[in-house]
């Protein structure tokens, strides 16, 4: 009997095992092709090229081998994955020698039947266990092996780990290049275990739920291993988080970002969301890189190292998933993709390293207006130690910054709170041509401030009820009052106010208190200009409303007989007015 093996027969090193099984006898005929295959895979560093080379160099110990065929082209060993053009060869040789094709790649087999080509097709062996493992203990988090080195083994639980030295005696060169060949052919074979990324000086591989990082010389100074392993798969309430932030992630957050140190937790929380919200009737999905995340079947894995951003995206728009967790945000394309995802309306989470959970906002900075950046996101979860340490909301609103005080510097403003306490914490905002974001910190008040909004509270409480003062500077303090109470304390024509700031010998601005804001009823109304004025009809007589441009208040008025507000264009506030519906501003009324 003669016998023609492709590439993939030789790396899993299948020939000499069916020779010592006496499951086959006879000449094995190796195709020139298949070596010119190997030797270009190892000489760009994947170790798929050297096993097979090792095989080959076996077989002429074993069995009767003779080697046929010419040598593929440049071109063709380039191509030889995508093209195909190799496995032609291969084919071709078996179908001139009247020879059985013995393969393990199930394109090849069927191709090769197609031409009526006896084929013997192997089907994947599972394994036991593999050397690496053997390193593992139940609390084994992590295995590092480096040649020429004693192993160590991370042990405990993410934030709470101890390095611990596996064995007495050091890793040899060779018993580390012996570890890292098994893990490669096991990786072919296994059913549950693939080889995600191969690159000349690093292999990534996943093999079950251990993913398995080699890299070797010249990217790193030594051949080295590190595996990680998940030690324990986490419900959302093993985390036992507060009900107020269990119905933020069942409800309300859309765009999420689950940021933390190395090692803090950040994918197990991940973990636990996606099984959390496939549990509850999601369609959920991931975008990985690579891919290892212990999931559900329901949960389906994409991986970034075989699809493109731009593949990615369209399989995502057309499948619709309720929800997408992303692994590992790195570089611009990952963020354009989940900006892409999220301004479609997809429900994202984002998983990516940072120092605090700031840091994770400020990645953002400079990929996308700042302006998109609460359309974007709306929730930072920062982890440490495995458990949630804060949680952040974004939103944004036009205000005048904080340590402002001067009512036209009034911008759209990004405020960070903390979700339980409400407190903000941060502001981003452009201030010039600069991006800033300003950390807020409440300070204690002097007794002398003390004593200024005393004085001042005492001044304005002639005139309304329970006011608030807040003082903003030296020259400067805002008063909070009820709605009803502001054209009061202004006075007419600003009569009012005035004598009070000369009194106190400060400038004073009023604003309605923002609970009361809320209370406002939203009221319709039309709009029209008639020679120098500005008229507003509300159809209500003697009616007191606040008006406002895009959320910023512009005056208090109360309505005529014929339910007409009348604003001059010559006067300050008919000029803000004009100004803001030129620049496509919204109009509000609330009374």
């Amino acid at each position: 009997m003669k016998y023609v093996p492709d590439t993939s027969v030789i790396i899993e090193k299948a020939l000499t095992r069916l020779i010592k099984e006496k499951k086959i006898k006879g000449t094995i005929l190796i195709p020139k092709a298949v070596i010119s295959e190997l030797e270009n895979q190892a000489n760009t560093g994947r170790e798929t090229g050297l096993i097979g080379l090792e095989e080959l160099q076996a077989l002429q110990k074993i069995g009767n081998v003779e080697f046929i065929g010419d040598r593929p082209n440049l071109s063709q060993i380039k191509y030889a994955k995508r093209g195909g053009e190799i496995d032609a060869m291969i084919k071709d040789l078996a179908q001139e020698h009247q020879a059985t094709l013995i393969t393990a790649d199930l394109v090849q087999a069927e191709s090769a039947k197609a031409v009526g080509v006896t084929v013997m097709f192997l089907e994947p062996i599972t394994t036991e266990t593999i050397e690496i493992e053997k390193f593992f203990d139940e609390t084994s988090m992590s295995v590092h092996l480096k040649e020429n080195t004693i192993p160590f083994a991370k042990r405990g639980k993410p934030g709470a780990w101890e390095l611990k030295q596996i064995q007495e005696t050091k890793l040899t060169q060779e018993d580390v290049q012996r570890i890292a060949k098994e893990i490669i052919e096991k990786s072919r074979i296994e059913k549950n275990a693939f080889i995600e990324i191969s690159r000349r000086g690093s292999t990534i591989v996943q093999y079950k739920n251990y993913r398995i990082v080699i890299v070797k010389p010249p990217v790193s100074d030594g051949l080295e291993i590190t595996a990680v392993k998940p030690l324990k798969s986490f419900n959302l309430e093993d985390y036992k988080l507060p009900e107020k932030i269990v119905s933020r992630l069942k409800e309300r957050a859309s765009g999420v970002i689950i940021a933390g140190q190395v090692g803090s937790g950040k994918s197990t929380f991940a973990q636990a969301l996606a099984e959390h919200y496939a549990a509850n009737g999601r369609i959920t999905k991931t975008i990985e890189s690579p891919r290892d995340l212990i999931l559900k079947d329901e949960i389906t894995q994409y991986s970034k190292n075989f699809a493109s951003s731009e593949e990615i995206h369209d399989i995502l728009f057309l499948t619709r998933p309720d929800n997408v967790i992303f692994d590992e945000m790195r570089d611009n394309p990952d963020f354009k993709l989940y900006v892409d995802l999220r301004l479609g309306g997809s429900a994202v989470i984002g998983v990516l390293h940072s120092a605090t959970p700031i840091d994770a906002i400020q990645r953002f900075i400079g990929r996308i207006d700042v302006g998109m950046i609460p359309s974007v996101l709306d929730t930072i979860l920062f982890i440490n130690k495995g458990t949630i340490e804060q949680l952040f909301t974004v939103t944004m609103k036009v205000k005048v910054p904080s340590g402002m005080t001067e009512a036209d510097l009034a911008r759209p403003v990004i405020e960070v709170k903390d979700f339980e306490t409400e407190k903000l914490m941060f502001e981003i905002y452009s201030y010039g041509e600069q991006t800033v974001v300003i950390p807020i910190t409440k300070t204690e008040k002097s007794p002398a401030k003390n004593l200024a909004e005393k004085q001042l509270k005492k001044e304005i409480s002639k005139y309304v009820k329970n006011p608030e003062v807040e003082l903003l500077g030296d020259h400067k303090a805002r008063v909070y009052v009820q709605k009803g109470d502001k054209g009061k304390l202004i006075g007419p024509k600003g009569a009012t106010i005035d004598k009070i700031e000369k009194l106190i010998g400060i400038g004073i601005d009023v604003e309605v208190k923002d609970e009361e804001i809320t209370k406002q009823r939203k009221l319709s109304y039309s709009l029209k200009e008639r020679g120098n004025y500005v008229i507003i009809n509300l159809k209500q007589s003697g009616k007191m409303v606040d008006v406002y441009i895009d959320n910023n208040f512009l005056f208090t008025s109360t309505t005529s007989k014929k339910g007409e507000i009348r604003i001059s264009k010559k006067s300050d506030i008919g000029d803000k007015l004009v100004e803001g519906l030129d620049m496509n501003k919204k109009l509000i009324i609330r009374g």
